[in-house]
């Protein structure tokens, strides 16, 4: 049975982006027409904790997915990195994804706990906070993507591909 994805990613926040590379990311996902699952993509989600979290909670809501990939730029980071963890206010929320194990065999992916302040964490916390409210037994991750170029471009989809494939066997 195919797993069901939710794969999510940002807008800019910069007038001068010319684009997010969490978007970039899975717009390269959407050329590949060898993965063995339904993959539904949330792109260009608005670069507010809010407005991302309703639109984002709506589709899971909707979806049902299995497995659901949040995805946030990380311009200073050198490979994908998979967060642990999101904190609001004094709480702490973890993925219930064993992260270790989902990024052995990768070419290159670091493990975070720390999602960083901003837009993401906020999002991730959400979709952690609705999945536990609402007891939905779908794994939830986050994952910060570099800047993508000629060099990266190649190693980072596919230990993206390896992320997505691993997920959908947990």
């Amino acid at each position: 049975m195919k797993k069901r994805f939710l794969l999510t990613s940002f807008d800019t926040w910069l007038e001068d982006q010319q684009s997010n590379s969490s978007d970039d990311l899975l717009l390269e996902v959407t050329k590949l027409e060898t993965l063995p699952h339904h993959l539904t993509y949330l792109r260009h989600l608005p670069v507010d904790v809010q407005l991302a979290s309703n639109v984002v909670i709506q589709k899971i809501n909707e979806l049902q997915p299995d497995c659901i990939i949040c995805c946030g730029m990380a311009a200073s980071r050198m490979q994908l990195t998979v967060e642990v963890c999101a904190t609001s206010a004094e709480s702490v929320l973890q993925t219930g994804v064993d992260i270790e194990k989902l990024v052995s065999g990768a070419r290159g992916i670091e493990i975070s706990h720390d999602c960083g302040k901003f837009v993401c964490e906020g999002l991730y916390y959400s979709v952690l906070d609705h999945l536990r409210q609402s007891q939905l037994q779908a794994n939830c991750i986050f994952v910060h993507v570099p800047v993508l170029n000629h060099e990266n471009l190649v190693n980072i989809v596919a230990d993206f591909v390896l992320i997505i494939n691993k997920l959908a066997l947990s």
